[in-house]
């Protein structure tokens, strides 16, 4: 079967899940990608050249994926000379409905911020398939929108949020974890080594996080830090501030050049506190976990599915007020040495490629018959 799959924002995780997909799929794939950047302008923009490329191209693909960053259905409009009888699925990464907007972006100030959600709801709407990356990000989806609808003041098509549900599954992130498995660890440790393995924004909730490990060290709990991750020029002012704060405890501070060095800090640490606001699925708690890490994680979001039945009690805190009492409890309790493969790395195994591609080409396969 031959796919074409539009990757509007080609960086980070959106980038490897298409281009390993391709690598992986017994189907014949072709990326169509434009740079993964200016992500508002990609979700009004990137439809119509990318709808000009394809047009532009011979080949008659017998399936078309696409992400939740592209306007499907102006894409649809804009080819339907040759795209009219072409099954399309649509893969949400994440959505604009329930993603937390940042309290300093000028679309919020100025109340013109619904127009991605939209873009996301008519996505969802003309496709023929629907796929999410988590189950707790379709039920947050399809349970945002019928309020999200409500707002509107006519002809609202509440009816159209069974028709969503109706052809809406979940295909969990694929992901090339057994490429972490030759990397060894570049520090060892007897002191507990704490890690942050997310971007410098404010949806990971950064100053729990740093607070928490503030209150360690005020409380003489040793430990050290490997803080990883991409930083941006508006990155929370937190960072700079433990920087200076913490610094006899820092291991390592910034982005990792290559993967192999970043492969060989995660798998440095003990324990991943997580404090994320927004995570569909958790790409990098996922990276860590697998890497035998030891998570604390909050009880929202999509990590309750990472967790294997028996360990939530131990993993899982409801509040972030209670974080640090966890910590404690997980290095009370010698939980940073678990054995070789931990119950986390064996539980969240089913997310390698090897695991999943099957089910996403039987998934895709199945829109055609």
């Amino acid at each position: 079967m031959i796919i074409h799959l539009f990757a509007p924002f080609f960086s980070g995780s959106h980038q490897l899940w298409a281009s390993e997909y391709a690598q992986f799929s017994e189907h014949d794939i072709r990326l169509f990608t434009l740079p993964g950047r200016h992500w508002k302008w990609r979700m009004h923009g990137a439809a119509v050249e990318l709808a000009r490329q394809f047009l532009e191209q011979s080949e008659q693909p017998d399936l078309i994926l696409t992400t939740d960053m592209l306007d499907t259905a102006t894409f649809l409009a804009l080819t339907r000379v040759r795209t009219a009888k072409i099954p399309i699925a649509v893969y949400f990464h994440e959505n604009q409905l329930t993603y937390p907007w940042s309290p300093t972006d000028e679309d919020v100030a100025q109340k013109r911020d619904r127009h991605y959600a939209w873009i996301n709801y008519t996505s969802a709407l003309a496709a023929d398939a629907v796929f999410f990356n988590s189950q707790y990000h379709r039920d947050s989806f399809l349970g945002a929108l019928p309020a999200f609808l409500k707002v509107f003041p006519d002809y609202k098509g509440l009816d159209t949020v069974a028709q969503i549900a109706a052809k809406s599954s979940v295909l969990y992130l694929g992901m090339d974890l057994r490429a972490l498995d030759p990397i060894k660890a570049r520090y060892s440790s007897d002191i507990p080594i704490l890690l942050w393995n997310h971007r410098w924004e404010y949806d990971k909730a950064p100053e729990v996080f740093f607070a928490c490990c503030e209150q360690l060290h005020a409380e003489g709990l040793d430990f050290r830090l490997i803080v990883l991750g991409e930083s941006y020029a508006n990155r929370p002012a937190v960072f700079d501030a433990v920087k200076e704060k913490l610094s006899a405890k820092i291991l390592h501070w910034g982005y990792a050049e290559g993967f192999a060095e970043y492969a060989a800090l995660v798998k440095s640490a003990h324990l991943l506190p997580v404090t994320s606001r927004q995570d569909f699925f958790g790409g990098s708690v996922v990276e860590a976990m697998y890497c035998g890490v030891y998570p604390l994680l909050p009880e929202r979001l999509a990590f309750l599915e990472h967790v294997p039945t028996g360990w939530k009690k131990d993993s899982i805190y409801t509040k972030d007020a209670d974080l640090v009492n966890s910590l404690k409890d997980v290095l009370s309790k010698g939980f940073i040495s678990t054995s070789s493969p931990s119950p986390f790395q064996l539980h969240v195994r089913r997310y390698d490629w090897r695991e999943v591609v099957e089910r996403y080409d039987q998934a895709l396969a199945a829109l055609l018959s």
